[in-house]
């Protein structure tokens, strides 16, 4: 039977090839390759850096984006080390090598300044990127994520994983099962809460590749003990939410927003999920692009 996920992406390809978008591979050193989806137009027009989730690569998680940014501004989407065509034969499984390689592919692009979109593991890769090169991030927006774990937000992420029983972040984010699946899909949703089985499985099949290396990129995320220290970020920082986000609620953006300071500003949408770009994707990029129109002074 023919993978459903296989056959839309020349229908995803061929979206972004009509906003102007098409696939560059850029070898960041020997042995590291990074796919980025790239507009024609770097150097006319502001550049946005859409970074996906854990789940899956950047084709599918900004499919709805896309478009609707591409008319104002120059858009590139890269697919992180171990997802999509983005690979790598270093043994760093850091969100720092990550935020690394996605600044030197960015660079070797054209691109000077950028402003960046980060959702769920993308924005803490986001972060990073931000931290490490904060002349070269002019402004963050940070859909699901957090800087790091400290153990108050970790212990509400566990206890909201209990409930779905699953023990580890590796359980629920790399599921082996259509059951698992479901549950995954659901658990990141708030709208739509069942899947049929095959969608699942052919989700699995094409989404799942590389499982080691992705266990490692767990294994290897931040964790703080001190929440009580400010986050000092140059740049101006808007968390855009889903009110109905059950992996990191909208009790942790707040938290978030504290941390951060007044540089930080929060937006939700109501009856939006963890995956608020996919539940609610005109919403959110109305959202989107007022926030981005601010940051640029756009009308």
């Amino acid at each position: 039977m023919v993978n459903v996920f296989t056959t839309t992406k020349p229908c995803g390809t061929f979206l972004m090839k009509l906003s102007g978008i098409t696939p560059q591979k850029i070898e960041i050193s020997p042995g590291t390759i990074m796919n980025f989806w790239v507009s024609n137009e770097i150097s006319k027009k502001p550049v946005i850096v859409l970074i996906h989730g854990f789940c899956a690569d950047g084709l599918l998680t900004w499919i709805f984006q896309v478009p609707s940014l591409a008319r104002e501004y120059s858009v590139i989407v890269p697919d992180l080390l171990f997802f999509g065509d983005s690979i790598t034969d270093n043994s760093d499984r850091s969100t720092g090598f990550q935020a690394e390689c996605l600044a030197k592919g960015l660079r070797k692009l054209g691109v000077e300044k950028c402003s960046v979109v980060g959702f769920s593991y993308g924005g803490m890769v986001g972060f990073k990127l931000a931290k490490m090169y904060p002349n070269f991030v002019e402004s963050m927006v940070v859909t699901g994520a957090v800087m790091e774990f400290d153990d108050e937000r970790n212990d509400k992420a566990r206890e909201s994983l209990k409930k779905e029983r699953f023990a580890r972040w590796s359980h629920f984010l790399m599921p082996e099962t259509i059951n698992a699946g479901s549950k995954l899909l659901a658990f990141g949703s708030h709208r739509f809460q069942w899947f049929p089985d095959f969608l699942v499985s052919d989700f699995l099949e094409v989404m799942y590749t590389n499982r080691k290396e992705k266990a490692q990129l767990l294994e290897a995320l931040d964790f703080c003990d001190d929440d009580l220290t400010p986050a000092n970020y140059s740049q101006r920082i808007h968390l855009l939410w889903g009110a109905n986000d059950r992996i990191l609620s909208l009790e942790v953006a707040h938290m978030l927003k504290v941390k951060l300071g007044d540089k930080a500003r929060l937006i939700w949408i109501e009856d939006a999920g963890h995956i608020v770009q996919m539940d609610r994707p005109f919403l959110y990029n109305s959202c989107l692009k007022k926030i981005l129109a601010s940051v640029y002074n756009l009308p």
